[in-house]
């Protein structure tokens, strides 16, 4: 459950990565779904420790640098990111494709870090970017990673909600999918999270935690040179794993 303060100051946020533009009290009101009484409370907080500033006399607003650079002094910190990334550039440059590193969270995934494709067509994604666990190659290795009881536990207990035609919404379907995939090392999402996508993915533990690394791009050239990417992940598992 969302703590409401906490949720309506990412959703201002959020407001302005949508506008690009400064935003008025009434603006920003409407954008988090607040009074304009409780907006302005949580604005002027804001601006008070330098995170929003007034612009011009129609006092709109808009955010500092503060935040860019706060973040920036975080993700230069990021244990699980920071091992990951040169082996993601290496994965990068032989594949060609969107690579990405995951970890749980929850019932769902989250993209630790995420390097995408030069290609004009690609996967597009995003760093701290979660998407469901059942229907995405990057969720099933880590699902399939866990001990064979609490998998089955963990799965009795999701909601298997259809994203896709592709998407397997039956536990028994994905609990046979989890078993055989583990068996060969490897695992696949035909279009199940996103239609026309395809990712491979392999699970890696980091720090004693199971995370999943993959490349993702459109099916067709991922199934091209399938064993490349293959061939890739494999190799880099072992290097990722002795960081």
């Amino acid at each position: 459950m969302d703590v409401k303060t906490a949720a309506r100051t990412l959703d201002l946020f959020e407001a302005f990565t949508g506008e690009c533009k400064p935003l008025s009290l009434s603006d920003l009101a409407r954008a988090i779904g607040a009074p304009v009484s409780s907006c302005f409370g949580l604005v002027k907080t804001l601006e008070n420790r330098g995170y929003l500033y007034s612009v011009g006399a129609r006092r709109t607003f808009y955010p500092t640098r503060k935040m860019l650079d706060n973040v920036r002094r975080i993700a230069a910190h990021d244990p699980l990111a920071d091992i990951a990334r040169p082996v993601l550039e290496v994965l990068g440059r032989e594949s060609g494709e969107t690579v990405l590193f995951s970890r749980r969270a929850g019932d769902s995934v989250v993209y630790v870090d995420v390097i995408e494709s030069a290609h004009k067509i690609r996967y597009a994604a995003q760093a701290g970017e979660f998407f469901p666990i059942h229907c995405s190659a990057s969720g099933k290795a880590i699902l399939a990673s866990m001990p064979e009881v609490e998998r089955r536990e963990f799965v009795t207990g999701l909601c298997l909600d259809r994203v896709t035609s592709k998407t397997i919404t039956k536990k028994t379907a994905l609990l046979k999918e989890l078993a055989v995939s583990l068996e060969r090392g490897w695992f696949v999402n035909r279009g199940e999270h996103v239609e026309d996508v395809m990712a491979i993915a392999v699970p890696v533990r980091v720090h004693g935690e199971i995370c999943a690394m993959g490349v993702a791009g459109p099916i067709q050239r991922i199934e091209a040179k399938f064993d490349k990417h293959l061939k890739a992940l494999r190799t880099l598992l072992g290097e990722l794993e002795k960081s």
